[in-house]
């Protein structure tokens, strides 16, 4: 196994809006370790969550390289990139992404389904269980407070025993109390080896992370990049 995990070598992104071509990430360059817990920040449209979207192997690079786990991801189809989604990364987002009609346990054995695993439920309900939910499992979304919604999200993303979870603000739309409590859920999860990269706008959050890295106009500010 090499030592970094994620390797971004030369990463641009561009987009078309309309007849003008938008230079998202510029000659980005980034390598994070196994079991590293980095937090991305930045001001809104810096380039924090397009950069994570092509770690997450959600989008591809305009030019440059990716690799994860020593694959080059640029090569990769969509039927192969849906193929490392499912078993290398599990994804916590701000708005959750859950399904209303689930209940907490069915959302959570939805990412195993690709596997057809026989004891997913019993998985889900394991991992329900390990972020405070065991007493939740029938309930739905709607039933739920945000704190329990971005829980189920959390154990979701567990579910295929990842190597990498990646956040983009997985505190946003929390209170204060909440938003405590799912980072502690990180903060075992770094200490149990997993490799976390997240994006947030809030310095406190960002700051339970072991290294910080700033985004400015689409590049990484190097005048403050650094582990603190």
């Amino acid at each position: 196994m090499t030592e970094h995990l994620i390797e971004l070598n030369d990463i641009n992104k561009e987009f078309m809006m309309g007849k003008s071509k938008v230079h998202i990430l510029k000659d980005v360059n980034l390598h994070i370790s196994r079991g590293e817990f980095v937090a991305i920040m930045g001001a809104s449209g810096s380039g924090k969550s397009t950069l994570l979207n092509i770690i997450g192997c959600l989008d591809k690079p305009s030019s440059g390289s990716y690799l994860l786990d020593s694959e080059r991801i640029n090569d990769l189809n969509d039927d192969e990139l849906s193929r490392i989604r499912n078993r290398k990364i599990g994804f916590a987002f701000q708005n959750f992404n859950l399904i209303s009609y689930y209940t907490a346990q069915k959302n959570v054995e939805m990412a195993l389904s690709y596997q057809n695993r026989p004891d997913r439920g019993a998985l889900a309900k394991e991992l329900l269980e390990c972020v405070g939910l065991g007493h939740r499992i029938k309930h739905k979304p709607a039933e739920m407070s945000g704190g329990e919604k971005q829980r189920i999200a959390i154990a979701r993303a567990l579910s295929t025993n990842p190597d990498l979870i990646l956040a983009d603000e997985p505190t946003g739309a929390l209170d204060s109390k909440s938003g405590a409590q799912v980072m502690e859920i990180f903060k075992e999860l770094h200490a149990e080896g997993k490799t976390i990269v997240m994006v947030t706008h809030d310095p406190n959050i960002g700051a339970i992370a072991q290294r910080i890295i700033r985004f400015l106009d689409g590049r990484i500010d190097h005048g403050v990049i650094g582990n603190h």
